[in-house]
């Protein structure tokens, strides 16, 4: 039994830890520098471009008009997302372009942050 375990926990800490390797590894870095890196891309995240369609400040929720959302693995369509922050749709009304990144969270596909295109 023990060394079932073991080799479960080894390989879960592997199969998590090797992305993070991977997008950090740049020769001549130390250890610290390739953990910022692979920090970068999350919080430099892609935005998707869309077109707002509908917004239901009473429910949390927007419907975008989208092209692929690179981070999600999703085609271009037209969807309704919930809102990390109610407050965010205070400055959106159906017709607005904006640019948007989208996550997953708690189940439900969220965005995390949405601005205008000018």
């Amino acid at each position: 039994m023990k060394p079932m375990v073991t080799t479960f926990v080894l390989g879960m800490s592997l199969s998590f830890g090797m992305p993070a390797l991977a997008e950090g590894s740049h020769g001549g870095h130390s250890h610290d520098d390739a953990a910022s890196q692979a920090a970068k891309p999350a919080m430099s995240a892609t935005l998707s471009d869309g077109l707002v369609k509908k917004v239901d400040k009473a429910q949390g929720k927007i419907t975008l008009k989208h092209g692929p959302l690179e981070n999600l693995g999703m085609p271009g369509m037209t969807m309704v997302f919930r809102v990390q922050e109610a407050g965010m749709l205070d400055q959106f009304k159906p017709g607005d372009t904006v640019r948007f990144r989208a996550e997953k969270k708690n189940g439900a596909l969220t965005v995390t942050q949405l601005e205008t295109v000018k």
